[in-house]
Formats: C-alpha cells, sequence, structure tokens
C-alpha cells in the first residue's frame, strides 16, 4: 500500500555524448524525461523529425514484410504461443543482427517487392476473370465480335432490350423494310432483359437493316474483342493459369526467407528504438557545448544512475526532493498479492503523489467479493489450475498479463473456498452423478456446505452479503480518514469522518433490534437498555456533528447548518451503496441455479451407456458457457463495487503513470551477458 517515492534529477553533460547518455538512460529504462520546463532563450534543440520519420519508415516497413511473411510461412503460433512473450536473444546476437541491418532491410524489401508483384498478378486474374464474364454472353458467335460483314454482305453484333427470339427479329426488320427477305438472324443468349443477338444481310440492305434495328432498341458491344469470343475466353484462362503460376512462385519465394524472421523483428525493434531516441533527442536543450536533460527517477534507483552519469560520462547530476507545486509521476509498490491488482485501480486512475496508495485493501476485498460472486468450488479449482499452468509453462510473458493470470488465479482461490462454505462444486454435480448413476438415494446432500446453502437460506446470505458491503464501505470512509489524519487535518478527521461512523453506526444499532429488520431478514436481536441508549446518543451526536460542521469552510452560520443538513441526506446515498452489494447474492445464486440446471438436463438421458454419453456431452458444454458468462459477470460487477461504492467514498485519482524513457521492443527481449 505504497507510492513509489519520487526524486528529480537533472543531468548535465559535453554535448559529444548526448547520443550516448540517451542509450545508456534507455537501456536503464529507470529515468522518465521531463524537459518542458528548460525553456531558455539561449538554449536550443535539434530538429530529428526527418531522422526519426526515416527510422519509423523502417520500423514500418519490417513490419509491413513480417506480416508479409506470416501470410506465406506462418509460424506455428496458437493462443498458448502468444502468452510465451517476447523472444529472448543474447546481447551478442542482437548486436551481431543490428550489425548486418541493411542487408535485413534488402530482404524487407525484396518481401514487400514481391507481395506487390503478387497483388499485380492477383489483379490481372481479377480483370481477367471480368473479361471472361464479359465474354460469356457471346461464347456462341463464331466470328470476332467487332465483326461487321464482307465485301457483300454486312453483319450487326449487338444487343436489343427485353427478352426476343428470333421471330420477333425478324418481325422488328420486317416492319421497317417488308421487302427484305435475304437477312439471317441468330440469337445468341439472353440475360438481364437483353437479348444479344447476330444479323446477318446483303451490303446493299445494310442502312434498312441497320435504321429497323435501331429503331428496335439495337447497340453494338461496349467492349468488343477483335477474336472470336471462345478463343479470347481461352486465351484468358491461359494468362489466369500463367498468373497463378507466378503468384505461387513469388510466394515460394516469400517463405524461402522464413529464415530472416528474427532478424527482420530485431530491425524492427532496433528502428523503433532509435526513432525513440531520436525524439527524446529532439527535446533535449543544449548550448555549444552542454546538454541539460531533467526528469523523475524512483529515489531508489537516483544513486546508481547519477553514479552511471558521473563516471560514465563526468556529468554534473542533481538530485532534487519533490516540491509541492510539483506534480511527479506515479508508479506502484505492493506485496506479490497485492500487485497482481494493480491493473484494476491503473484503469481506474493511478493516485498522486502523496495521496494513498488503496491497492493492498482493494485487493482484499476484490479477493474476497469475486469468490462470493463465483461461488463454485469446481469452477474456482479450474482457475487456479488453468492460471497456474500457464504463468509456469511461460514465465517470459508480458508482465501485465502475468499479473492478470495471478489475479484470477486467486480469484480462483477465492472461488474455491466460498464453493466450499456454501456447498457448490459445479452445481450439484456429485449428487446427481451418485443418484443418477450410482443409485443414491440419501436425503442429504453428499457435499454439504460449510457454512450453509445459500439456495436455501437466500435471505440470510443476502444479510452478510450487506454486511460485508458496509465493512467495504467504512474501509473507504477510513482510508479518507487517514489522508485527513496524514494532511494534519485534525478537524476534519472528527468532523468528515468519525461524525459519520457515529452516525451510520448508530442507525445500525438502532435498525438491529427493531420488528422491520427481524420482518425482512428472519433473524432477531435483543439488544440490553444501555447499548439501545447508547446507539441513540451516538447517533444524535454524529448527526449534530455533522450539521453543524460540514458546511465549516462558510462562516455564516444559516449556509453552513443548511449544508450540514444537505449532507445528511445523503445518507440516502449510503443505503443505495449497501443495497448496491446485493449483487453479491444474485450473482452467487445464479452460477448455482444454472449449474444445478445443466446437470439436471444431462441426467435425463438415465442410467445408460448413452445417458453417461449425453450427460458428460451436456455437463462440458454447459459448463464451459456457465463459467464464461459467471467468470465475466464476477469481474465486471466487482470492479464495479470497487470503482463506485468503494473509491466513492474517498478516491480522487489523477496521478500520471510512471513511464521511464527505455527501449522500445516490440518482438525481442535482450538477455544481457553474464
Amino acid at each position: 500500500m505504497a507510492i513509489v517515492k519520487m526524486q528529480k534529477i537533472s543531468i548535465c553533460a559535453h554535448k559529444s555524448n548526448r547520443k550516448a547518455v540517451l542509450e545508456t538512460l534507455q537501456s536503464m529504462g529507470v529515468m522518465q524525461l521531463a524537459t518542458e520546463e528548460l525553456d531558455d532563450q539561449e538554449l536550443m534543440r535539434m530538429d530529428t523529425a526527418e531522422a526519426r520519420s526515416n527510422f519509423l519508415k523502417n520500423a514500418d516497413l519490417a513490419d509491413q514484410a513480417l506480416a508479409v511473411l506470416n501470410q506465406y510461412a506462418p509460424e506455428n503460433k496458437g493462443f498458448a504461443a502468444s502468452l510465451a512473450g517476447k523472444t529472448e536473444i543474447s546481447r551478442a546476437d542482437y548486436s551481431k543482427s543490428v550489425g548486418e541491418h541493411k542487408k535485413t532491410m534488402a530482404v524487407v524489401r525484396q518481401i514487400l517487392k514481391e507481395e506487390k508483384a503478387i497483388s499485380e498478378c492477383k489483379g490481372i486474374i481479377q480483370n481477367d476473370e471480368n473479361q471472361i464474364g464479359a465474354l460469356t454472353p457471346w461464347l456462341g458467335l463464331d466470328v470476332p465480335m467487332t465483326f461487321q460483314g464482307t465485301y457483300k454482305t454486312a453483319a450487326f453484333i449487338g444487343s436489343v432490350p427485353g427478352t426476343v427470339d428470333e421471330a420477333q427479329i425478324y418481325a422488328l426488320i420486317r416492319d421497317k423494310a417488308p421487302e427484305l427477305d435475304t437477312v439471317s438472324c441468330d440469337v445468341l443468349s439472353s440475360q438481364n432483359d437483353a437479348t444479344n443477338i447476330s444479323v446477318l444481310c446483303l451490303d446493299k440492305d445494310r442502312e434498312k437493316v441497320e435504321t429497323a434495328l435501331r429503331a428496335g432498341g439495337f447497340s453494338r458491344p461496349a467492349q468488343a474483342v477483335s477474336s472470336v469470343p471462345a478463343e479470347a475466353k481461352e486465351e484468358l484462362e491461359k494468362d489466369i493459369e500463367a498468373q497463378k503460376k507466378q503468384i505461387s512462385q513469388l510466394g515460394a519465394a516469400i517463405a524461402s526467407k522464413a529464415a530472416k524472421r528474427r532478424d527482420m523483428e530485431i530491425a524492427s525493434d532496433f528502428y523503433r528504438t532509435r526513432a525513440e531516441k531520436y525524439r527524446m533527442l529532439g527535446t533535449i536543450p543544449q548550448s555549444k557545448r552542454v546538454f541539460f536533460i531533467e526528469g523523475w527517477v524512483p529515489a531508489e534507483a537516483a544513486d546508481r544512475l547519477a553514479k552511471v552519469m558521473t563516471e560514465r560520462f563526468g556529468a554534473v547530476v542533481g538530485l532534487e526532493e519533490i516540491r509541492e507545486d510539483e506534480s511527479a509521476p506515479t508508479a506502484l509498490t505492493n506485496n506479490k498479492f497485492s500487485s497482481n491488482f494493480e491493473g484494476v485501480l491503473a484503469s481506474y486512475g493511478l493516485p498522486a503523489q502523496g495521496k494513498a496508495d488503496p491497492t493492498f485493501i482493494m485487493s482484499l476485498f476484490y479477493f474476497f467479493f469475486f469468490g462470493m460472486m463465483l461461488s463454485d468450488a469446481g469452477y474456482g479449482l479450474l482457475m487456479v489450475i488453468g492460471c497456474f499452468i500457464a504463468v509456469r509453462k511461460f514465465p517470459k510473458m508480458e508482465e501485465g498479463m502475468k499479473k492478470f493470470l495471478n489475479m484470477f488465479f486467486w480469484c480462483g482461490v477465492s472461488t474455491t473456498f466460498w464453493g466450499f462454505m456454501f456447498g457448490g462444486f459445479f452445481g450439484d454435480v456429485i449428487d446427481v452423478v451418485a443418484k443418477t448413476f450410482f443409485g443414491y438415494t440419501g436425503a442429504t446432500p453428499i457435499l454439504k456446505p460449510l457454512w450453509f446453502n445459500p439456495l436455501e437460506q437466500p435471505m440470510q446470505l443476502l444479510i452478510w452479503c450487506l454486511l460485508f458491503g458496509v465493512i467495504h464501505l467504512f474501509a473507504g470512509l477510513g482510508i479518507k480518514g487517514y489522508e485527513y489524519l496524514k494532511q494534519g487535518d485534525a478537524v476534519g478527521f472528527v468532523s468528515d469522518i468519525v461524525a459519520w461512523y457515529m452516525f451510520l453506526l448508530g442507525l445500525i444499532l438502532m435498525l438491529l433490534p427493531s420488528d422491520i429488520f427481524a420482518g425482512i431478514s428472519g433473524m432477531t436481536f435483543h439488544f440490553p437498555g444501555w447499548l439501545n441508549g447508547l446507539a441513540r446518543i451516538i447517533t444524535i451526536a454524529g448527526l449534530v456533528i455533522i450539521l453543524l460542521m460540514s458546511g465549516r469552510a462558510n462562516k455564516n452560520w444559516g449556509l453552513r447548518i443548511a449544508l450540514g443538513a444537505y449532507d445528511i441526506y445523503g445518507v440516502t446515498s449510503w443505503l443505495s451503496d449497501v443495497l448496491s452489494y446485493s449483487r453479491l447474492l444474485a450473482l452467487g445464486l445464479a452460477t448455482g441455479v444454472i449449474a444445478q440446471v445443466i446437470n439436471m438436463m444431462g441426467s435425463m438421458g438415465g442410467r445408460s451407456v448413452i445417458g453417461a454419453i449425453v450427460f458428460i456431452l451436456v455437463f462440458i458444454v454447459g459448463t464451459a458457457l456457465n463459467m464464461a458468462i459467471n467468470v465475466l459477470g464476477a469481474y465486471v460487477h466487482t470492479n464495479r463495487l470497487q470503482y463506485v461504492e468503494f473509491f466513492g467514498k474517498f478516491y480522487e485519482g489523477g496521478g500520471e503513470a510512471f513511464s521511464p524513457f527505455k527501449t522500445a521492443n516490440q518482438y525481442i527481449e535482450i538477455k544481457e551477458d553474464n
């Protein structure tokens, strides 16, 4: 439950060491550079935009080539392989590959050139197929589509609207020129409300036939080939085969470069890291002989960084504590258990420097509530085993993914615990299997709950859920009180924290022995008279303090009391917040009820081989779906209880995540040589 203490560090070194200093800072990865405040008119900044653009361009080219290579020579990577993290290589191998980065980029450009050629071939194939499609209606034509006749004849090849036959074509011509009888008409095809025809007549009758056809809407083909359509189609099909062969050869050429995959990944990371270095280089203020760097570094790494800068580069290094007017970045440090839940807090917003880190307390409640919502020992054990195997099998996975899986490992432990407490193990699968396949006739369940069965006593669980909710909310209020004490605000601590504790605890103590509570919960409390009196006293005392002190910033007593009264009205929000914890009951019951329905459906096949097969199939599919839905539900609603109810009582956030200047490796991780 702590925020890493930051120190401001200033570095001044000779200008000739700029790149070397940045490379060292980048490899150490412990300093967040912040040069915005170093704004002096006598200092200048280097223009690195062009160099950075070139590096990024090369990195993008390498990424594009890798994407192409993965199409034609894919690595055997499944979901499990995606957990393995970055490829680890030695510093020596990295340096060797970087030394040949120009050769690697030549391979990259060759791959992209070959991929471009493949795209061109595919474009030609598409064009050929379109032409074949256009030729298909004319395949019955045994002369070129551009044929217009011989010395003594005239030919008309084209289309008329609608669906017509040869008799209608003859009738159309004779209607306009009844004296003509030497005309030959052929219908080639009909499609899309048009008929493709071929008409042959004597050359002397050309104009009369053309006039008659034009009157019927005749038009020549927009794209006519100068060869017989069937022959043109054959040539196009040959060209398609040739293009496919070319694509196959180019694809094989690309696949043959798979051995260069690792070098291309290294080149991509190398250029991206160089681009980041040059980006930062362009922000560094410098004079003719020296340059200046400022930034933030964790206090525990400050002396080591200062020593490296001083001994290696003769730099002048200054370390300063955080001033009140400065906003330092935030990095969290927690124990091995709670650190796995830091992502939950980061998703909401990090605390600012000087504020409390609620991760430890939040992680305990998160662990507790997630298990209550899922509350099935079978599902919990699957989560524990699955996450444990994944983390053990892939020790080099990304840190964020590792923490995420570890968080679900612990949530699985909590789920297993609550499952046994409530008697849930894949619903009631043990009893269903025993009764269906082994003839068990016992009246009591085989797996008895260690505490009670929520399906039989839902109101009892609801009361416990609300109690856990009150504890959760009171913990949030307590953290707010800690902040008051840390700032030395004793008046605020009493007025805004202690008074609310008194008011709310008093109301709870007054509610518990009441008939209203007994009627709702079925539970009866009998307090001694002195405790009932004490409850009234602390309730009234808390009420008075809130009424008089909530608006203490105002000197006008009328306005002050009005603000206090409005603050007291806020007790309704406490009621709604407490009721929100009923979702612990709802999700827990949903998991158990759906699991029991799945088991009941599976057992309908009865005691037989087929019944056993049906049960296994229904159980596996149903359990997978139920677990997926309810794990997601538990995750979402546990987050909500933290974000809305818990954080709403004290948390402000506003911290900027610590982002050290480091290598921008996407594919590889360098293993330092011993």
